[in-house]
C-alpha cells in the first residue's frame, strides 16, 4: 500500500489524538460533542468537532480503518482541496441530518410511526465523513472489486455502497439502537451533493 496523503494522515492522527486526549479529560468532551438543538448544549463549532470524537475504541479502529480504505485514494485522486472539501460537506451534512431527526416535533413524528422513542443524546465520531468518502469511492469506482470485513465477500464498490447505504435507512427506521444512522446517510447525501456540483456542466 502507498503512504497515506496528507490530509487524511492528518485527520487519522487528529481523531487518535483527540481520543486519547479525552480519555485523559473527560469532563471536557461534552463541550465538543454534537447536542440536540433543544438539550441546551448545542454549540456551533459542534458542527465539526464532533467528528474528531470517538465512543470507544472500537469505533475508533473501524473509522479510521474506513479512512485507510477509502479515503487515501480519494485524496490521491481529487488533491487535498477538493479531499478536504468532500470531507467537510461529509461533516456537516451528517451533522444537520442528525440535528433534523433529533428535533422535538421529527421525535414525536418517529414515536409515532415506529414506535421507538428518540434519545436526546450527544452525536460523536467520525461516522459521517467515512460515509461520505464511501459514496464517494463508490461513484468515482463503481466497478472496482473489494472485500469488506463484514461480509468478507468480494463485490463491486457500487453494490457495497448500496448495501450499506440500504442497511443504514432500514436500522434507522428499526429503532433506537445508540447509532445516529440517519448521519450516516447525511454524511452520503453531502458526499452526492458535492459530487454532483463538481459534475455539473456549467463548472466546465
Amino acid at each position: 500500500m502507498p503512504p497515506l496523503p496528507s490530509v487524511t494522515k492528518a485527520f487519522l492522527l487528529a481523531c487518535v489524538g483527540v481520543f486519547c486526549f479525552f480519555e485523559l479529560f473527560p469532563a471536557l468532551e461534552p463541550w465538543f460533542e454534537l447536542w440536540p438543538l433543544a438539550s441546551g448544549g448545542f454549540m456551533p463549532w459542534q458542527l465539526l468537532s464532533y467528528a474528531f470524537l470517538h465512543g470507544g475504541f472500537t469505533h475508533l479502529l473501524f473509522n479510521m480503518l474506513g479512512l485507510w480504505m477509502f479515503g487515501g485514494e480519494l485524496e490521491r485522486v481529487w488533491g487535498p482541496r477538493r479531499y478536504t472539501q468532500i470531507l467537510v460537506a461529509s461533516t456537516l451534512s451528517a451533522a444537520g441530518a442528525q440535528l433534523l431527526f433529533t428535533l422535538p416535533g421529527v421525535q414525536r413524528l418517529f414515536a409515532e410511526l415506529t414506535g421507538f422513542p428518540v434519545m436526546m443524546a450527544p452525536t460523536v465520531g467520525a461516522s459521517g465523513a467515512i460515509f461520505g468518502l464511501l459514496l464517494s469511492f463508490g461513484m468515482l469506482f463503481p466497478n472496482r472489486i473489494i472485500v469488506p470485513l463484514i461480509p468478507p465477500i468480494p463485490m463491486k464498490a457500487k453494490v457495497f455502497v448500496a448495501i450499506f447505504g440500504g442497511l443504514e435507512l432500514i436500522l434507522g427506521f428499526s429503532g433506537s439502537s445508540g447509532v445516529a444512522h440517519f448521519a450516516h446517510l447525511g454524511g452520503m447525501l453531502g458526499a452526492w451533493l458535492l459530487i454532483r456540483h463538481w459534475r455539473s456542466p456549467r463548472r466546465r
